[in-house]
């Protein structure tokens, strides 16, 4: 049986090979492909497939992980065996989550329809939540930056 530890390794080195390699297509071929007035670089259907297919894959093992979870912890308490408080965790995951929106939909506020060049007309209101879920994104992927900082040198620190 393959260590968790080190099957996480692999994943994560795959996700980086594969993105590399996406992005690298994306901006190495083609991608200075000039329609009217717009660059319509070749490889944007692959950059779109493969986000598509990670949200895919990480909404599948999210759920696969939480009814793992629920089964596995249903007979106990796990804190006592890992000394994780997992509700604790989760509880401030869901409150992380719920505060990186707010910004968003403070900033988007009054915000004004949106007509692509096509003349396609986005209402005010899709254009805000377009806007509060960047930005949730944004505030999200920089605390979990900071996280796996603050999480590596707490380990770099305790191995001296």
């Amino acid at each position: 049986m393959i260590k968790t530890e080190k099957l996480s390794s692999w994943s994560l080195w795959g996700c980086i090979i594969l993105t590399v390699i996406v992005f690298g297509c994306f901006f190495l071929i083609g991608y200075d492909n000039p329609q009217g007035d717009y660059n319509a670089p070749q490889c944007t259907e692959a950059l779109i497939i493969f986000m598509y297919a990670l949200a895919a894959l990480t909404l599948v093992l999210t759920v696969g992980s939480v009814v793992n979870s629920l089964i596995a912890g249903s007979g106990g308490s796990n804190e006592a065996l890992t000394g994780v408080p997992g509700s604790k965790v989760s509880l401030f995951s869901l409150g992380c989550l719920v505060l990186s929106l707010v910004p968003g939909i403070i900033q988007g506020l009054g915000e004004n329809e949106f007509t692509a060049a096509d003349g396609t007309v986005t209402s005010s209101t899709m254009v805000m939540v377009t806007d509060m879920f960047i930005l949730s994104i944004y505030i999200l992927i920089l605390l979990a930056v900071v996280s796996v900082v603050f999480n590596m040198l707490k380990s770099f620190i305790s191995k001296k």
